[in-house]
């Protein structure tokens, strides 16, 4: 499911919510909303290349249909220009629109229901501060029964838990920063972790990686196994990995995670780049090749199980 890590705080911001540029008032409020921005993901997510910064359109391929990213400027008639603070952080947590209805699990809102409200409304204090753009928001093309929008609420009732994030009283603060910036800003679970029938994350599998990424792309196992994923990694690799995209097997990183170090990760600090990777190393390794391959070749009843497995696993 196209989802990536590299495109998740992007939909949160459609939830962005102000009834105007309050901005100049607060320089400082803008530019941390900015550097949140960053963290976030959000601008490959909402910008079609070439075409003006924040104002949608871009095109988000899964199994269910595509769906196209919402302007996120604050223009009042195609943009969030009209949100109020209220209606910004219910989207944002709850993965509620202003009118009341469901947002699709698309927007990850399972990921960030854990940004904190001070954060939330940094983003939208940032979000304000740019230029209104008049570009109306493109209709997603989902297939039926997928596109009902009522049934979101079933879905939330079987998979979404709301809640802020929550430090580790036994980890130091690094490594609750680190969490925070992976599970909840950055949202980094919702491209690497496999789903399952009904685009649910596999809690069991989490950071493990998949073969059906964004745009139906391989998307890494990044948990320290030392077999299929990063075990053999230094957290400075992982660090240089996020600055540069340059990984310790001589080769650059590729797809979506271009797009996230070259918008994201590459303007972070190095104690925010280093609190990830402590806290990526920290995780369960978890045993899970993503090649990319077809799986032909396995015999049919190993076919069979993996694919009951992913119709019916809901951990």
């Amino acid at each position: 499911m196209r989802i990536e890590c590299g495109l998740f705080v992007a939909f949160a911001l459609m939830t962005a919510a102000s009834v105007g540029p309050v901005c100049a008032q607060a320089p400082d409020l803008v530019a941390r909303g900015e550097y949140l921005v960053r963290a976030g993901e959000c601008f490959s997510c909402h910008t079609v290349p070439g075409s003006r910064p924040f104002a949608g359109g871009r095109a988000l391929a899964t199994p269910f249909g595509t769906f196209y990213s919402p302007n996120i400027t604050p223009d009042r008639d195609t943009g969030i220009g009209n949100w109020t603070d209220v209606e910004f952080v219910r989207a944002l947590r709850e993965g509620v629109r202003p009118d009341g209805a469901d947002y699709f699990p698309v927007f990850p809102y399972p990921s960030f229901t854990g940004i904190s409200n001070e954060d939330a409304l940094a983003i939208k204090a940032y979000l304000f501060s740019l230029a209104p753009v008049h570009q109306p928001n493109r209709p997603h093309q989902v297939s039926f029964p997928f596109s009902w929008r009522f049934l979101q609420k079933g879905w939330k009732m079987l998979f979404f838990t709301e809640g802020p994030f929550r430090a580790d009283p036994h980890a130091d603060a690094a490594l609750n920063r680190g969490a925070y910036l992976v599970t909840a800003l950055g949202h980094c679970s919702e491209c690497h972790t496999p789903r399952n029938v009904l685009g649910a994350m596999r809690k069991s599998q989490w950071l493990a990686g998949t073969v059906d990424g964004p745009d139906d792309d391989p998307v890494p196992n990044i948990t320290p196994d030392a077999a299929t994923g990063i075990g053999d990694w230094r957290v400075e690799d992982i660090v240089e990995t996020l600055k540069t995209g340059s990984t310790p097997l001589d080769s650059k990183v590729k797809g979506a995670m271009k797009e996230v170090v070259a918008d994201s990760t590459s303007h972070l600090t190095d104690e925010d780049r280093h609190a990830i990777a402590s806290y990526l190393k920290a995780q369960r390794p978890i045993a899970n090749s993503v090649t990319g391959e077809p799986d032909e070749d396995l015999p049919w009843y190993e076919r069979l199980w993996a694919w009951l497995v992913n119709l019916f696993s809901f951990a």
